[in-house]
């Protein structure tokens, strides 16, 4: 598979003699992607254009419809999608009743070490987009993907406030880099 099949940017060919090397072996050299850029001359591709093209692969393969039973492709999703931001975020998936997607929403956005997240909106949102069931998620920026007392006491608001609508709360998952941490997982829910 050529580098350019690998990943959404505008990727090329190695010029010859410049092949990609030492995939999935951490003693090799580093892998690199090439670009095309704005003149049509070939670069090594920086580490954010390659995050956001991860992202936007992430999104494209998670759309509406998407069955989202798979604690792995949920982990995936989530973790491309929160794990290299610097801020907090609340974010929630909202499921049907097979549990496939009808859309993802970051709900709250915060500072480094917190957000609010206000149980009201979070029921809201729900009703108005006639989820079924919803997956909950937070970055934790501080690289730390283990559950505060703070988490685990919103966790358990939010499912009794879901559940007096009949929305069931699946799991919140907590990511820090390329970590993230499941409540089910824990026994948390």
């Amino acid at each position: 598979m050529s580098a350019s099949e690998q990943l959404p940017l505008p990727l090329a060919e190695p010029p010859e003699g410049d092949a990609i090397t030492g995939f999935g072996n951490p003693a090799a050299e580093p892998q690199r992607l090439w670009v095309r850029g704005a003149l049509d001359e070939l670069r090594t591709a920086t580490p954010t254009e390659i995050i956001e093209a991860a992202r936007r692969a992430m999104t494209r393969r998670v759309r509406r419809g998407m069955a989202m039973d798979s604690p792995r492709v949920v982990r995936e999703f989530l973790t491309v999608k929160l794990g290299t931001l610097e801020h907090e975020t609340f974010a929630v998936l909202l499921l049907d009743t097979r549990h496939r997607l009808i859309d993802y929403v970051e709900l709250f956005r915060g500072t480094i070490d917190k957000a609010s997240v206000h149980p009201r909106e979070v029921v809201k949102l729900a009703l108005a987009r006639n989820a079924a069931a919803l997956v909950l998620a937070h970055p934790h920026p501080s690289g730390a993907a283990e559950p505060s007392q703070a988490d685990e006491l919103i966790t358990r608001r939010l499912k009794e406030a879901l559940a007096l609508v009949d929305v069931r709360l699946l799991d919140h998952i907590i990511v820090a880099g390329g970590d993230a941490v499941s409540f089910a997982d824990r026994g948390l829910l």
